[in-house]
Order: structure tokens, then C-alpha cells, then sequence
């Protein structure tokens, strides 16, 4: 792999094939959960979407408004979470996304973060919706 340096402000193969062929993109019907996170200084907004049965996702999906690394890191946290329980879910990073997706620029990095934290916030949002009376 070449020095991470080298690579300036281009983006992995992996992260332009999920931003131009994403899997998970798309609306829900009747989510269990769903996860809205945005950033005001770059306008970038995730929706992730989640069916959660027996504590596993068993299907997510996302709608993102952004650039590149917003939609790639989308997709990514979606492939990384999908099949795993919540618990497993719940102990992504934004470390994970940029891991899986082999490289972002710098100055996108934040788009990872936000990946991570639109899925914490759909594990919380089903916890809410789930609580024992």
C-alpha cells in the first residue's frame, strides 16, 4: 500500500466504488430505528435506518446528503454493521469506517465520525423505542 502521504486528497478504490455503487442507500419501510446526524459546518446529513430482530441488525439502510466521504462512509458503516447485535454495533468507531474503507482525505476524515455516531444514535433510538415498562 503507498504511504498514506503520498496520497494527498485522493480517495481509496473502495470508498469512490461505494460512493458510485452503494448497496445500502436508500429508504426503510417501518425501520425499528433510525439515527439522524448532521454537521453544520460542512452540511453533510445521515439518516441510518435499522431492522433489528432478536438484538441483531438484520437489515440497515441510509440516506445521506454530502460529499463523497459522507456517502462512502455511509455505506461502509452499513456493510461493517449489518449481521452484527447491537452490542457488536454499538463498539464501532469512525477507526473501523476509515479502516474498511482504506483511506480518506484528511480534510474528511470528519465524514467517519459522523458514519459512527448516525449508527449510535439508531442503537439508541431503538433502546428508547424498545425500554421495559
Amino acid at each position: 500500500m503507498a504511504d498514506i502521504k503520498s496520497k494527498g486528497n485522493t480517495y481509496s478504490k473502495k470508498a469512490l466504488d461505494y460512493f458510485k455503487n452503494p448497496k445500502y442507500a436508500g429508504d426503510m419501510k417501518n425501520p425499528d430505528a433510525v439515527g439522524k446526524v448532521g454537521n453544520p459546518v460542512c452540511g453533510d446529513v445521515m439518516h441510518i435506518f435499522l431492522k433489528v430482530t432478536k438484538n441483531k441488525i438484520e437489515d440497515v439502510k441510509f440516506k445521506t446528503f454530502g460529499c463523497v466521504a459522507a456517502i462512502s462512509s455511509s455505506e461502509a458503516l452499513c456493510r461493517l454493521a449489518k449481521g452484527k447485535t447491537l452490542e457488536q454495533a454499538e463498539k464501532l468507531t469512525n477507526k473501523d469506517i476509515l479502516d474498511h474503507l482504506g483511506w480518506l482525505p484528511p480534510v474528511k476524515m470528519h465524514c467517519s465520525v459522523l458514519g459512527a455516531e448516525g449508527l449510535h444514535e439508531a442503537i439508541r433510538n431503538y433502546r428508547e423505542k424498545h425500554k421495559k415498562a
